[in-house]
């Protein structure tokens, strides 16, 4: 890892970020967070597409492209997206244990992290 790739991360990131706030502010909350539920899954539609077009392109490492777009804007717009990323990718082994730990571990583990971080606040 060099200083280049790390500045496209944070510039990416930067953007995601923004972009990521001005999809809160055009979707009014409901009774469902839409907002968010948008941006994980637009989130998660790029990272699948992006990360097909990097490796289709015989791409090895974390590339300049991969860097900006993968890790920083969409790391930046959504942590869901790569949390689908690493589960689509058990499921392409076949590894339909992991993928359901993951997706069962990450929901219960870090709703219980946001009620007892609540609950320490108070």
């Amino acid at each position: 890892m060099n200083a280049t790739l790390l500045l496209l991360v944070a510039a990416g990131g930067a953007i995601g970020s923004v972009l990521r706030t001005l999809v809160a502010f055009a979707i009014p909350a409901g009774r469902l967070p839409w907002a968010t539920i948008a941006v994980n899954v637009i989130g998660s539609l790029l990272i699948g597409y992006l990360i097909a077009r990097f490796t289709s392109a015989g791409g090895t490492g974390l590339s300049g492209a991969h860097a900006f777009w993968v890790v920083g804007m969409c790391g930046g717009f959504t942590t869901f997206s790569a949390f689908s990323w690493q589960t689509f990718e058990q499921l392409q082994k076949g590894d339909w244990f992991a993928a359901t730990a993951n997706v069962v571990l990450s929901l219960v583990a870090c709703v219980a992290a946001t009620w007892l971080g609540w609950r320490l606040a108070r």
